[in-house]
């Protein structure tokens, strides 16, 4: 319970970033506002970056920016570049050469090779996506339904068994993956994340010393907002009329009936990642020290213990160094743009932190003078990928 409390602490912090993050096999990505950074140890012990443009970070259409729509947005651009830090991971983070995979391809500049390991992650994605899609939708409406019957029979108590079930299931799911050795330290990176950001919002030079002092949860985890979306599905679920439009179709068979509201399940999935999103980051992430929502946040820092672990010194080097990247980017748009950041840079001596602004004399400042003086010279590889800033 220390844990959480000390999560959920607002004092001391002194700023509120909009940078967030990504655990990652042997890494960690990190997102700001307008690029997105991946950090991965490597078999030899280096670390391996890479970082590239934010989409989101240039202007946006005014629809795109709509309650809710913006939400499904948010969701759908955080897939997307999931999806491709964990590729560019699992290149990095195994030592493959001598079976001709990434390593092997990058030398010979086989792109035959590349291409099988492309398709093989696409493969995997699909996989990835039926087995979510099986196990959180199609599974806990047929047990509902053997349960309580048709759906329109008691259409409140059918979404309330369900979505119990659902939940059980995801906990349940977690709790078994968990015991996967790459799991476990990808959970481990999870904790290093937070810590890392925890760190950064309370003005102190990024060191895995003093990362090492902060909680592995953090209350604008992702893992709270899969438990919101969960929670939110329930009621969505439960105010749209369903069962009335099945009825109106003239579907009488029960097997025809139960697929249709499968099929609507995931008709609503855009609806229900909206409003979630509404309610954890938008109403949740701007009242911190609102007592109501410490209460509707509780079940996704309560997750956060099976999906993070204590980190060691060398994960939390891999999440600063993804950190630091995305601040020195956030920086240097400052300067281009003549605008005040809105994070700050931490200080050397950890009480009062710089402020990032346009007088700055070098685009990311103390932050990479942290990175060289953690790492060395020679032990982190950057591969750069920016557009010009206008």
């Amino acid at each position: 319970m220390g844990e959480l409390r000390e999560a959920q602490r607002t004092e001391g912090v002194l700023v509120q970033t909009h940078i967030g993050g990504q655990a990652l096999l042997e890494g960690v990505m990190m997102r700001g506002r307008y690029n997105w950074a991946v950090a991965v140890r490597q078999p030899d012990g280096s670390i391996y970056t890479e970082q590239h443009d934010l989409a989101s970070g240039k202007d946006r259409a005014s629809w795109m920016r709509i309650p809710v729509i913006r939400g499904c947005v948010a969701f759908v651009e955080s897939l997307a570049l999931g999806y491709k830090a964990l590729g560019i991971a699992a290149d990095h983070a195994f030592d493959l050469s001598e079976e001709g995979g990434p390593a092997a391809a990058d030398e010979s500049g086989d792109a035959g090779s590349e291409g099988v390991g492309q398709g093989m992650m696409v493969l995997s994605f699909l996989l990835g996506l039926v087995f979510a899609i099986v196990v959180f939708i199609v599974a806990p409406a047929a047990l509902t339904n053997l349960i309580m019957g048709d759906y329109t029979a008691h259409t409140l108590a059918w979404n309330l068994v369900d979505g119990c079930i659902r939940v059980a299931l995801f906990i349940l799911y977690v709790w078994g993956i968990s015991f996967m050795e790459d799991i476990r330290r990808m959970f481990a990176y999870h904790g290093a994340e937070h810590k890392t950001i925890h760190c950064y919002e309370h003005g102190r030079e990024l060191t895995p010393e003093n990362a090492q002092g902060y909680p592995r949860l953090h209350v604008r985890c992702g893992t709270a907002f899969l438990v919101m979306t969960l929670i939110v599905a329930i009621i969505v679920f439960s105010v749209v009329p369903v069962g009335p439009l099945i009825d109106q179709l003239g579907v009488t068979n029960p097997v025809a009936r139960l697929v249709l509201v499968m099929v609507s399940r995931l008709v609503l999935l855009p609806l229900v990642a909206g409003v979630s999103y509404e309610v954890t980051v938008k109403w949740a992430g701007s009242r911190p020290d609102d007592p109501l929502v410490k209460v509707v946040l509780w079940p996704g820092m309560q997750m956060q213990r099976l999906t993070t672990r204590q980190p060691d010194e060398d994960m939390l080097e891999c999440a600063i160094v993804a950190m630091q990247l995305v601040i020195e980017r956030e920086v240097q748009e400052a300067q281009v743009r003549g605008i005040h950041a809105e994070g700050l840079l931490p200080s050397d001596d950890g009480k009062e932190p710089v402020v990032a602004s346009p007088a700055a004399k070098h685009p990311c400042g103390h932050a990479c003078r942290s990175v060289r003086r953690a790492f060395g010279p020679g032990t982190v590889h950057v591969r750069r990928d920016f557009l010009e800033v206008p």
